[in-house]
C-alpha cells in the first residue's frame, strides 16, 4: 500500500493489512502475540484488531525481517528492540530541535511585535 495512504488513514482492518503483506490473517494474529511489545492495535466491540499506521510499520519490518531476510522470531524481535532504542535516543537529538526552533519562532514573534508597535 502506497505510503501517502498509511499517512492520512487512521486505522486498517486486519483484511486490509493481510492484503497489504500477502499473508494470512492467522499469521498476523500469531506475529500480534509474539510481537506485542511492539504491536498495539485497537479492538473495536466485535473484537476486530483496527492497527494504526505504526503497527502497519512494524509489521512490515516483522515480514521483512522473518520471511525475507530469514531472521528467527527471537533475531527479529532483538533486531526491532534496537531499533526502538536507537529511534528513543534520536527523539533527544529532536526533543533539542524543538527547542533551538522555539526559541527562534519566539525571537520572531517579539520582533514582529515589535514592527507593530512602530506601525
Amino acid at each position: 500500500m502506497d505510503e501517502k495512504v498509511l499517512k492520512y488513514k487512521r486505522y486498517f482492518t486486519m483484511g486490509e493489512v493481510t492484503e497489504m503483506l500477502n499473508v494470512n490473517a492467522s499469521l498476523i494474529r500469531f506475529w500480534h502475540k509474539e510481537f506485542s511489545e511492539f504491536l498495539h492495535p485497537k479492538t473495536n466491540k466485535k473484537g476486530n484488531r483496527l492497527f494504526t499506521p505504526k503497527d502497519v510499520e512494524t509489521l512490515q519490518k516483522i515480514y521483512h525481517l522473518v520471511r525475507e531476510k530469514g531472521y528467527t522470531l527471537e533475531g527479529a524481535k532483538k533486531e526491532l528492540y534496537n531499533n526502538k532504542s536507537d529511534k528513543s535516543s534520536n527523539d533527544n537529538i529532536f526533543q533539542l530541535s524543538k527547542e533551538e526552533i522555539r526559541e527562534k519562532l519566539l525571537k520572531i514573534r517579539s520582533e514582529l511585535l515589535h514592527l507593530k508597535d512602530i506601525l
